[in-house]
C-alpha cells in the first residue's frame, strides 16, 4: 500500500464505513473475523509485554483495521 494512501481522509472515511458491515457480516467466518480481534485485544490487553512496539494503541487498532478491510473486500468480494 502507498503511504499516501495510508494518510488519505478518503481511505480512513472508507475503512471506517466498511469495518462494522465486514464484522457484522455472516458471509465472512468467524476465524476471517479474529485475524483483526484477536491482536487487537492483545494489544490494548498486553501493551507492556510487547517492548519492541512503542506505537500507542489507537495507531495499532487503525493499522489493523486498514489491513482487515483490505483483505476481506479482497477476499470477499462481493460484500
Amino acid at each position: 500500500m502507498k503511504l499516501q494512501k495510508l494518510w488519505s481522509a478518503k481511505n480512513w472515511a472508507h475503512v471506517f464505513r466498511r469495518l462494522p458491515r465486514l464484522m457484522t457480516s455472516s458471509q465472512i467466518p468467524l476465524g476471517e473475523k479474529m485475524l483483526f480481534l484477536v491482536p487487537a485485544l492483545l494489544y490494548w490487553i498486553l501493551p507492556d509485554a510487547i517492548p519492541f512496539m512503542p506505537l500507542d494503541d489507537i495507531a495499532v487498532s487503525m493499522i489493523l483495521m486498514n489491513w482487515f478491510v483490505n483483505r476481506a473486500e479482497r477476499k470477499y468480494p462481493v460484500l
